[in-house]
């Protein structure tokens, strides 16, 4: 029953966050007006960008631009830890310091014409903190998208194998097929124990593609309905969500798989396929009209979240209360070594799980443009937040819980360098949800099919929402320098696009040595995605709290979070650092990344500091 008690007791503490914490933020901190007329939705709308937006859709749209593959993958990941430090950072890191992050980066850009976090930061700082502002902000969201593409092309292809490193008992092998089956692929891991039944982990699900192409197709025609013919949201909505799930099924059929070519292993051996295709709908994604493809595409997809964390934790509910789901199958605090210390490491690796800079970008990159009212900015801003460690905490018991006994587990996270990448943690993501879902009924291989698109789904949304995000940062950099050609030319959309698209391609392509063979870079760029997120979720959280000291509000609420978490971040960039330029195989390129990232975040907080001593004298 410990599982279960557990759950509901952070439901509980979210449920009193959001009815007490968020509401003493609103009217004693924040003070929300309640009125239409006032936000930069309505002063600057220009049906591109500023757009009036009704609460239901904005929060769809800014709740799946935020709630992606990393709230996912972080807490996949720092499980290895244990269950309870991954469950405490999870909830009370969400509640106390990203519910005020991402709610404070909200309101701060409305209340300066929609402007980005770096740009307010100049406003506060001066022209020196946007420039830093900016470089960090270029560095983070490229670093995150790399990273996800290389996951996204892993997880649409069918012929990749996973060989995780365990001890000699349990056993793992790899089944190869010359034709396989529905759910059963050639890039299966199947862990056989002596104490349970074997358990087959995958990290690709070819399954997906139809589903999700599909879904773009539908968000195109929904969003041409309802904003250009005035089609009434209801029943576009009903209908998207019926015809994805309907598709969701055709795409799952083995006969289909096999017409498109999607389930042969050796399709296109070598080329780099699905990273080409990713990186050119992330270039259209960003050029696009907000209305015609990001909002009907994000909106939708936030009834698939809601469907899928609606049947993950029932399901669990009811494999718990009949003794199915019984217990954790990992420790409470893992207590023997494994090859990374748990502090700091654990609040840098679940990032957005618990906070992340990048959803101060969504805040104030595309949020703050279409929020109606700022009373709004409550249920969007922190109640987001919420949503996304609701997310994330069934990551952390999918990923103990849904493992069938504490063998299976110990195979699987045996130490930090026995973890393949990071698709297998994906993979262990949907084995353990897909057992929750089971529980209601259905075929464990459609369970999994189905978790497999909303993960997909969720990691598209932020991609598409990211490029646009980088494309913006491209042109207030342009519009930094001051020289007109300059801001001519990167000031057009579809330059400063392919600009954001080259920065994602750099990384997503970019591989280190490991093991004395060339692998894609994906652990090494999480960590240093984990620590270039936080830092810019401290960053943010300082421009709040200098708004806050102007205005002669209460600063402790955005204080005291900042201190945690960059002292945090601080720390495990310096250990990062040593790692990438003293380790056996030295990545001197990620060094660099890191070193220039320590350099600006100090700067950085020198300018704050000054900063401070000026408003302390007003």
């Amino acid at each position: 029953m410990l599982p279960l008690l557990t759950v509901f007791g952070c439901f509980l503490v979210y449920f009193l966050g959001y009815k007490i914490y968020s509401g003493y933020l609103s009217r004693s901190v924040f003070q929300l007006k309640d009125t239409e007329g006032d936000t930069p939705a309505h002063k600057f709308n220009d049906g591109v960008d500023y757009l009036p937006t009704k609460p239901a859709i904005l929060f769809g749209h800014h709740y799946a631009s935020i709630a992606g593959l990393a709230p996912i993958l972080g807490p996949a990941v720092a499980v290895i830890w244990g269950w309870l430090p991954a469950m405490l950072w999870v909830v009370f890191g969400a509640i106390f310091i990203g519910c005020v992050h991402d709610f404070g980066a909200l309101v701060v850009s409305v209340r300066n014409q929609g402007k980005s976090i770096g740009q307010v930061a100049q406003d506060l700082l001066g022209p020196r903190a946007r420039s830093l502002f900016h470089a960090i902000i270029f560095f983070l969201v490229a670093l995150a998208m790399g990273v996800f593409v290389i996951v996204l092309a892993e997880m649409f292809s069918a012929g990749k194998k996973i060989q995780p490193t365990v001890p000699p008992t349990p056993q793992i092998s790899v089944e190869e097929k010359t034709k396989p089956e529905l759910h059963s692929h050639p890039s299966e891991v199947k862990i056989e124990t002596p104490s349970s039944s074997s358990i087959q982990l995958r990290s690709n699900f070819p399954e997906a593609v139809i589903p999700t192409v599909g879904l773009m197709v539908l968000a195109l025609i929904v969003g041409w309905l309802h904003f250009k013919k005035g089609a009434k949201l209801a029943p576009l909505t009903v209908l998207s969500v019926i015809l994805t799930l309907g598709i969701m099924v055709l795409g799952m059929n083995e006969s289909v798989l096999s017409w498109t070519g999607l389930s042969d292993p050796d399709r296109s051996p070598g080329i780099p396929t699905w990273k080409i295709l990713l990186l050119l709908y992330a270039f259209l994604a960003s050029v696009t009209p907000i209305w015609l493809l990001l909002q009907s595409r994000d909106y939708i997809n936030s009834f698939l979240l809601y469907i899928g964390i609606a049947a993950i934790y029932l399901g669990f509910f009811k494999g718990s209360i009949f003794g199915e789901f019984s217990n954790f199958n990992a420790e409470a605090v893992r207590s023997e070594p494994i090859g990374l210390d748990m502090v700091p490491f654990v609040f840098i690796t679940i990032a957005c799980g618990a906070v992340s800079g990048f959803h101060a970008l969504v805040s104030s990159g595309t949020t703050a443009k279409q929020l109606n009212r700022e009373v709004d900015a409550r249920p969007i801003g922190y109640g987001g937040m919420i949503g996304e460690s609701l997310l994330g905490l069934t990551s952390v018991v999918a990923c103990t819980i849904g493992f069938s006994s504490a063998t299976e587990w110990t195979s699987f996270y045996k130490s930090w360098a026995g973890i393949q990448g990071l698709a297998p943690q994906v993979g262990a993501y949907i084995y353990g949800t897909g057992r929750f879902i089971s529980q209601l009924g259905f075929d464990s291989g459609f369970a999994q099919g189905f978790i497999a698109l909303i993960v997909v789904s969720f990691a598209l949304t932020s991609l598409d929402s990211a490029t646009r995000l980088l494309r913006y940062n491209v042109e207030e950099i342009a519009d930094s320098i001051g020289i007109d050609s300059v801001k001519r030319i990167l000031g057009n959309r579809y330059v400063s696009s392919t600009i954001a698209c080259l920065a994602i391609a750099f990384f997503a392509f970019l591989e280190i040595e490991q093991g004395g063979k060339k692998k894609a870079a994906g652990l090494a760029l999480w960590k240093l995605f984990g620590t270039t997120n936080q830092l810019l979720a401290g960053l943010a959280l300082l421009v709040v709290t200098i708004y806050l000291l102007y205005s002669k509000r209460k600063t402790w609420i955005s204080f005291l979070p900042m201190v945690f978490v960059l002292s945090a971040t601080l720390w495990a960039m310096i250990v990062n650092f040593r790692e990438f330029l003293f380790d056996k195989s030295p990545s001197y390129l990620l060094a660099g990344v890191g070193g220039t990232l320590i350099l600006l975040a100090v700067w950085l907080l020198v300018e704050a500091v000054l900063a401070w001593r000026r408003f302390s004298r007003t």
